[in-house]
């Protein structure tokens, strides 16, 4: 009796699968816009103001939105953890070797004679030049016009230092130029490492003098920071001697501490002098 029934009703509900029934169309609910003025609020008077430039434009000086170009930071190559990361087992030495048991030193190529033995030498580095720091007597007769040099006094390449007329960074000496020689129109007395035939002539016209000194490299910092010596507890060096080769590019040895007063050239200095310059 149910097998007729079940038999029956099957046809039935094919028939009703088979027939098309109009999908319901979705209704959208409408929004009105409230107005203001029935609300009571105040109608802002920029209402038509465009607030996504103004969104966009914030988030160009926001600090989470800065980032690094793209490949701008590349993560660390990790060696010796696995085969499926290219870099396991002998990460990248290869096999045996010199090269894949430990370091060499720099510039080693493997026995062959290296490229800096290859190269030929060029040119020698002097150990006994002497690099002089030079200040022209422009400047010098500007600082005694300002009043940082006192003319009447003997004018020492620590009074030039003090004054600003050299820099700090003083190697072996002071060479005084003739740059600016027209300014100087008074007897000046100077002691400095090297002067030129310039300088040298205009100090003399004016009545002055320029003695060529020698220091060594401690007695030169103890002319220019005895200071330092005070400080440390120690004795101030003894003046040294020239070495022969410079004898003849001096006048006399350098004073400690640093003098007040010229030494007067003796006749036989300045015929030696006037020799050596001619």
């Amino acid at each position: 009796m149910l097998r007729r029934r079940f038999t029956s009703l099957i046809p039935t509900l094919m028939r009703a699968a088979t027939i098309q029934y109009p999908k319901p169309k979705a209704t959208v609910p409408t929004i009105v816009p409230l107005q203001h003025a029935s609300l009571g609020f105040p109608q802002c008077p920029s209402s038509n103001y465009d607030f996504g430039s103004l969104r966009a434009y914030s988030s160009l000086l926001a600090l989470n939105d800065l980032r690094d170009n793209p490949g701008a930071r590349k993560q660390k190559t990790r060696k010796g953890r696995g085969i499926g990361s290219g870099k396991g087992k002998t990460a990248g030495r290869g096999h045996k070797g010199q090269k894949a048991r430990g370091t060499m030193k720099f510039g080693f190529e493997g026995g062959q004679t290296p490229l800096r033995r290859r190269l030929p030498k060029r040119g020698f580095n002097n150990p006994f030049s002497l690099t002089f720091q030079p200040v022209g007597l422009g400047k010098i007769a500007k600082l005694i016009n300002a009043g940082k040099i006192d003319s009447s006094e003997l004018i020492t390449m620590k009074t030039l230092k003090d004054s600003g007329a050299i820099g700090k960074q003083i190697e072996d000496g002071v060479r005084l130029m003739g740059r600016g020689a027209e300014h100087i129109k008074w007897p000046i007395h100077l002691e400095v490492s090297r002067v030129t035939v310039r300088a040298k002539a205009a100090v003399e016209a004016a009545g002055g003098s320029v003695r060529r000194v020698y220091y060594n490299k401690l007695g030169f910092r103890a002319l220019l920071k005895p200071e330092w010596f005070e400080k440390k507890g120690r004795l101030l060096p003894k003046a040294a001697r020239p070495p022969p080769k410079l004898s003849g590019k001096v006048d006399s040895i350098g004073r400690l501490p640093a003098p007040t007063k010229p030494i007067p050239f003796v006749t036989e200095e300045k015929e030696a002098m006037s020799a050596s310059t001619a």
